[in-house]
C-alpha cells in the first residue's frame, strides 16, 4: 500500500514538471522572440542553433545579437523566479502560514535601501563600479536580515516574533528609502525607481550566472531539506520529539532563504507577491508535502516570472514596464482573496 502511494506521489509529481518544463520551453521561445522587434518562432530556433555552435552571435548578425541579449534575460528571469518561489514556499513552511512571503525578514526593504543609496548618493568602488549597486542591495539586505533575526531573539525566537521583527525592519528601512529619494533632485531617480519595481532591461552574462549559479545551489540544499520541512509543520513540540532540533534548524534555513531573496533581489530590483502566489498556487496543485511542492514551485515561479516578463516587455512597447509592478498587480487581489479566504485559518 505504502509503495503504491509513493509510486503515484512520483508519478503525479512527473506529470506536473513535465507539463510545467513544456510550457517553460513554449515561454523561452516567446521570449526570445518578442520585444521591441519581433523575430519568427523557426527564426529564432535557427538564430540559436547557430550560436550554440559558434559559441555565440556572429559579428554583424543582428538578429542573432538580439537573440543572445533576449537568452541571457531569460536566464535570469528564471533564476529569479526560482530563487524567490523557493525562498516563499521555505517561508511560509516555517511561519506555518501560507499568507507570508520572504520579505517579512526584512531582506526587500534592506536590499532596496541599499540599492538607492548606490544610485542617488553615489555609494560605489571604482574596481566594480558595475556592480556596485547589486552589492550594495546584498548587502543592505543581509544586514536588514541580521537585524530582524536579533530583534526576534531579543523577543523570544518564536515564529511570529520574526513576522513582526520583519515589518518592523521592513518599514523601518522603507521610511528611510523614501525620505532619500524625496530628498533627491538627482537625475538618476527615474532609475532608482524603475529598480524599485523590479527590471531585467540591464542585464548581462556575468550577473545573469551570478543569479542563477547560487539560486540553483541553494534551492537544491533546501530540496534535501523536505522532509524535515514537513516534520515543522507538525509544529514545533512535535518536531522535537521526533528528534529534529528546531531552534537550529529554523536559524539555518531562514539564513538560506534570506540569502537566496537577497541574491534575487540584488541585481533586478524589488519583485513582490512572487513568492506568495507561487507556492500558494503549487500547493493547489500537488499539496503540502515539500518534496512535491519545492520541484513545483521551481517550475512553476520560472513560468510565472517569464511570462510576467514578457507582458512587461510587450505591453507598452517599444517601452518596458517594470516586471515587479506587473506581479503585483496580480498578487494585490491574490493576497486579498487569501486573507479573506484563509486568514482565519491561521490566526493563531
Amino acid at each position: 500500500m505504502e509503495g503504491s502511494m509513493v509510486q503515484a506521489t512520483k508519478g503525479r509529481l512527473l506529470l506536473v514538471l513535465a507539463i510545467g518544463l513544456i510550457i517553460l520551453f513554449f515561454l523561452l521561445v516567446l521570449s526570445w522572440s518578442v520585444g521591441a522587434v519581433d523575430i519568427s518562432f523557426g527564426a529564432v530556433l535557427n538564430d540559436l542553433l547557430a550560436i550554440i555552435t559558434n559559441l555565440g552571435p556572429e559579428e554583424g548578425n543582428w538578429e542573432q545579437a538580439i537573440v543572445w541579449s533576449r537568452v541571457v534575460r531569460s536566464v535570469a528571469v528564471i533564476g529569479v523566479g526560482i530563487g524567490l518561489s523557493v525562498s516563499g514556499a521555505v517561508m511560509q513552511a516555517l511561519i506555518r502560514n501560507p499568507l507570508v512571503d520572504p520579505y517579512i525578514t526584512g531582506v526587500s526593504s534592506g536590499a532596496a535601501l541599499g540599492a538607492i543609496l548606490s544610485i542617488l548618493v553615489g555609494v560605489s568602488v571604482v574596481a566594480v563600479a558595475e556592480f556596485a549597486t547589486p552589492a550594495a542591495a546584498l548587502i543592505g539586505a543581509l544586514a536588514a536580515f541580521f537585524i530582524t533575526m536579533a530583534l526576534a531573539e531579543s523577543a523570544g525566537g518564536k515564529s511570529i516574533n520574526f513576522v513582526l521583527s520583519g515589518m518592523i525592519v521592513g518599514i523601518a528601512l522603507s521610511s528611510f528609502t523614501t525620505i532619500i529619494i524625496t530628498s533627491s533632485q538627482d537625475s538618476k531617480l527615474h532609475g532608482a525607481l524603475f529598480w524599485l519595481y523590479g527590471s531585467f532591461a540591464f542585464m548581462d552574462w556575468i550577473k545573469a550566472l551570478m543569479i542563477i549559479a547560487p539560486v540553483l545551489i541553494i534551492s537544491a540544499i533546501l530540496l534535501l531539506y523536505a522532509r524535515e520541512l514537513n516534520v515543522v509543520l507538525l509544529g514545533d513540540e512535535h518536531a522535537k520529539h521526533l528528534g529534529l532540533d528546531v531552534k537550529v534548524f529554523k536559524k539555518v534555513i531562514i539564513a538560506l532563504t534570506s540569502i537566496l531573496t537577497a541574491i534575487s533581489v540584488a541585481f533586478c530590483g524589488v519583485i513582490g507577491f512572487l513568492g506568495l502566489i507561487v507556492p500558494h498556487t503549487a500547493r493547489m496543485v500537488v499539496g503540502g508535502d515539500h518534496r512535491l511542492l519545492l520541484p513545483t514551485s521551481i517550475v512553476l515561479g520560472a513560468v510565472v516570472l517569464l511570462a510576467a516578463d514578457i507582458f512587461a516587455r510587450v505591453a507598452v512597447r517599444p517601452d518596458e514596464m517594470p516586471v515587479g509592478a506587473v506581479i503585483s498587480l496580480i498578487g494585490a487581489p491574490f493576497f486579498i482573496y487569501l486573507m479573506i479566504k484563509r486568514g482565519k485559518e491561521y490566526g493563531g
